[in-house]
């Protein structure tokens, strides 16, 4: 009696040692940002320019602005959770080579954005910036498009206004869904700081919804995509690309020639390559 009790303690204090540390640092896990000096100077082939915004609550935002001549409209590409837009900037060349202008910013903490961050603060800031190129563009002129764990603030900022497009590139069904796919042995729906719903936004998504996955993708598979695309199958398309994994989708011309379909209003063409 007395070893089981002492086993039971010792596993007790295992298992809350280990929920506090999950919560205390799951910012260390879950972002791997790369911070840049403010006087530090993007430089890329096509032309851009570098923005700043200046957030309520003391954060700033930076941003890159790429433009082309008589562009058919932006996209607002929304990132992963890793390093900063000093690397992400070059995405630009598979959407200004498609006549669209590229806007990417980077989240609190990372690059030269400086602040606190929260999953609301994630959302007011990129919805701060979503109003910022509405303004610009109009919405009818305005693509969403959600990288990995960007895919879920898409999904919430498209649910919130009504963007031409919404894509998806390898999204989770919910940050909270993959996160307890890892650590399900944890109380995670109450210790995780961010639960980031796609299952719940996707569903008030107005505008059409396109999702690019790898059906070989370890991190966030394929099975997920598929998830959501059943909660709305008559406005969301799903497009799997196989072979491909989570992070080498533009490696596949299938990813570039679907990209090309759907920023073209091409939907019955996308769908046939599907």
């Amino acid at each position: 009696m007395v070893l089981w009790f002492s086993i039971l303690f010792w596993a007790g204090i295992a298992y809350v040692t280990l929920s506090v540390l999950f919560f205390f640092g799951q910012d260390l896990f879950f972002f791997r940002p790369e911070r840049l000096p403010h006087w530090f100077r993007y430089q890329y082939p096509f032309p851009f320019t570098e923005v700043n915004f200046d957030m309520e609550d003391g954060g700033t935002v930076n941003a890159l602005h790429f433009r082309v001549p008589n562009s058919k409209g932006v996209v607002f590409y929304i990132k992963g959770n890793s390093r900063s837009i000093k690397g992400w900037g070059k995405f630009a060349k598979d959407f200004v080579g498609k006549g669209y202008d590229f806007f990417i910013l980077d989240f609190r903490g990372f690059g030269k954005s400086r602040g606190r961050r929260t999953e609301n603060i994630l959302y007011s800031d990129l919805q701060q910036v979503y109003k910022w190129l509405a303004a610009e563009y109009g919405e009818e002129r305005m693509v969403l498009y959600g990288r990995s764990l960007g895919s879920g603030l898409a999904a919430r900022i498209a649910s919130w206004n009504n963007p031409n497009l919404l894509i998806l590139d390898c999204p989770y069904y919910s940050f909270l869904y993959q996160i307890k796919r890892y650590a399900f042995i944890l109380p995670v729906r109450w210790l995780l700081r961010y639960h980031i719903r796609t299952d719940q936004f996707i569903k008030k998504v107005q505008c059409p919804v396109y999702i690019l996955a790898g059906k070989k993708d370890r991190l966030i598979p394929y099975r997920q995509s598929e998830m959501l695309q059943a909660l709305a199958p008559e406005n969301i398309h799903l497009f799997g690309i196989e072979g491909a994994g989570h992070n080498n989708l533009p490696a596949f011309p299938e990813y570039h020639d679907l990209l090309y379909d759907m920023l073209h209003g091409d939907v019955e063409v996308a769908v046939l390559r599907a």
